[in-house]
């Protein structure tokens, strides 16, 4: 089959693109792909020969489990990350469509499928800040927490005080308006947490991103493209690679910014 074949084999056919995606977590039986795809023999027979046809998949003599070729293997795990990143950004297009999203870097834009599993809370207008109540309560129950913020919330300075005061380790990323207001309105917070031995705090230009990543969660909330900041729509991730993808964003803006 040529490879323009194999191309519209999967992605002209869910059923045939997710038996493709499930047999590369592990060889399987005909009765657990039945029960996985909650289908009979007869509706997932043609799928499963299309397959054998295109060589990407073939019943093992000895097991009888159905298994991956090499070629199928290799199709699988490329073909994997494009499926996530498509999932993610139906999730929530109205998201990635109206946010300015030049501030993440392009190496991860690149990874964005490691945010698959990621959860998007949209407040209702009369209820704008229930997405930072989720956000403080994920937080109380981190044990190591970073953040980048480009914006002001009142409530902050006195909430990362109290963790300061707590021996909660802590690395803020503040830019240089946040950081004045909060220096101006909230000295003795700014001074608590300074002052605490597990703090770091840093300064930056600008950003448009805010974000916090914890050993718990990340969260990551955007900019609308006309500038204005988002506050009704947070982006939060609980999983590993999530996690992983919000500290390696901080370390991006933390070769960017200097300690104070």
């Amino acid at each position: 089959m040529k490879s323009k074949g194999l191309l519209s084999l999967l992605t002209f056919s869910e059923k045939r693109r997710d038996l493709l995606l499930f047999l590369l977590e592990q060889p399987s039986s005909l009765s657990n792909i039945r029960k996985k795809f909650d289908v009979s023999s007869p509706e997932i027979a043609p799928r499963i020969r299309e397959m054998e046809s295109a060589n990407l998949m073939y019943k093992d003599p000895f097991t009888k489990m159905y298994t991956l070729t090499t070629t199928g293997r290799i199709i699988a795990k490329s073909f994997k990350p494009f499926v996530d990143m498509v999932g993610l950004i139906e999730k929530n297009e109205d998201f990635w469509n109206d946010h300015d999203l030049s501030g993440i870097p392009d190496h991860l834009l690149d990874r964005l499928a490691d945010l698959k599993d990621c959860v998007f809370y949209v407040d209702r207008f009369e209820n704008i800040y229930d997405s930072h109540k989720t956000f403080t309560d994920n937080i109380a129950h981190s044990s190591v927490i970073k953040g980048v913020s480009p914006i002001f919330f009142p409530s902050y300075p006195d909430f990362f005080a109290q963790l300061a005061l707590k021996d909660v380790p802590t690395s803020l990323i503040l830019t240089k308006s946040v950081f004045d207001k909060v220096t101006n309105e909230h000295d003795e917070n700014m001074r608590a947490y300074c002052a605490a031995k597990y703090t770091e705090l840093y300064l930056l230009d600008s950003s448009k991103v805010a974000f916090v990543v914890t050993d718990v969660f990340f969260s990551l909330s955007l900019f609308f493209k006309s500038g204005n900041y988002d506050p009704r729509t947070d982006l939060i991730c609980f999983d590993e690679k999530g996690i992983q993808w919000g500290n390696d964003l901080f370390d991006y803006y933390l070769s960017q910014a200097k300690k104070i």
